[in-house]
């Protein structure tokens, strides 16, 4: 059959999105097919971008290069999209006991983390205002990307170009050809499943995360903050906080238990006025061994879902490494490939 593009994409969440920037970017005709669901991470993320696993004070799974790959990647997205989406900021952690202080001082004398970390809040003075009876660390190689308006630029742009079309996909819809696929009357070689939580994977295991918009008139941070939550500056009074992990019931939407537990750490971390603007829950595609999963599950389809909590972090990577694969039959990582959970 004749095909009308290279590659068709189910789903338009940060994985979508970023898989779809780099097909097109290696010239291929791509088609997206994507209808906003409720529960979607990516439309709340907050997009945080933190290179160390903080309860064990260790880099996350390659992290010297999964930064520099998406802090190019995405930073080449704001010239095109002429925007402000990706945001360094350094994080500081509180620690919460002497033990994880202890352990923050002896790690970074280690020369894979002393070039990432620091003792103190380096030069944020704002970050005194905050109860830190055991002292604080900064993670200097932090950012975070504005997820929620890099969607809705991609979105717009898409349907413009007439590359998105808003509908849902059901397994009945796709049909599968000697030589690719077709998929409302659009043909290709090959069609890729992004479609995060939406889809029961092997390996994958939804989680509902909670967060916070707030106002704290009179603090002024400059870096983001972690105490068992993370605080986000957004400008002026405004910050987003979070999360809660929940693995029970993840469709439920925003919950009471979820908001008392938000309001009791802030409560503990900042005596002065808190004013909720919003309070929004979201439900991450993660993995049970917290790696993304990818590859091809058929003759003409694959998969690109598992980004769980790092999204940021991972995408960019594994879009090209994924792109690779399928245009080039370059080997995927092990620690990827979605057949470790068959």
């Amino acid at each position: 059959m004749a095909h009308t593009h290279d590659v068709i994409i189910v789903g338009q969440g940060l994985a979508g999105t970023v898989l779809s920037e780099t097909l097109a970017d290696a010239g291929l005709r791509v088609m997206m097919f994507d209808a906003p669901l409720a529960g979607s991470a990516s439309r709340v993320a907050t997009g945080i971008v933190n290179p160390l696993v903080l309860r064990r004070t260790i880099p996350s799974w390659r992290a010297s290069e999964m930064l520099a790959i998406a802090g190019a990647f995405f930073r080449e997205l704001e010239l095109d999209y002429e925007a402000d989406l990706w945001h360094p900021m350094p994080m500081v952690e509180i620690f919460p006991t002497a033990q994880e202080a202890g352990l923050w001082r002896m790690r970074i004398k280690e020369e894979e983390l002393m070039r990432l970390i620091s003792i103190g809040p380096g030069d944020d003075p704002a970050v005194a205002q905050l109860p830190q009876p055991y002292g604080c660390g900064t993670i200097k190689r932090c950012a975070w990307l504005d997820v929620p308006l890099l969607l809705q630029l991609h979105r717009s742009r898409w349907l413009r170009s007439g590359s998105l079309e808003e509908r849902r996909v059901e397994a009945a819809d796709v049909h599968e050809m000697e030589d690719g696929v077709e998929l409302f009357d659009r043909r290709a070689p090959l069609l890729v499943r992004c479609v995060g939580p939406f889809e029961a994977v092997p390996g994958l295991v939804p989680v509902r995360g909670e967060g916070l918009t707030i106002r704290l008139p009179g603090l002024a941070l400059r870096s983001m903050v972690h105490r068992g939550f993370f605080l986000l500056p957004q400008g002026g009074d405004t910050y987003k906080a979070g999360a809660t992990f929940a693995w029970d019931n993840v469709w439920s939407g925003p919950t009471e238990e979820g908001m008392r537990v938000l309001m009791d750490k802030l409560t503990r971390a900042w005596t002065g006025e808190i004013e909720v603007l919003d309070h929004w829950a979201g439900v991450r595609p993660a993995a049970r061994d917290r790696r993304p999963i990818l590859g091809r599950t058929h003759a003409h389809q694959a998969i690109f879902t598992g980004l769980g909590s790092r999204g940021v972090l991972l995408a960019p990577w594994c879009a090209a490494h994924l792109m690779e694969h399928l245009a080039n039959g370059a080997p995927l990582e092990p620690e990827v490939d979605h057949k470790r959970f068959q």
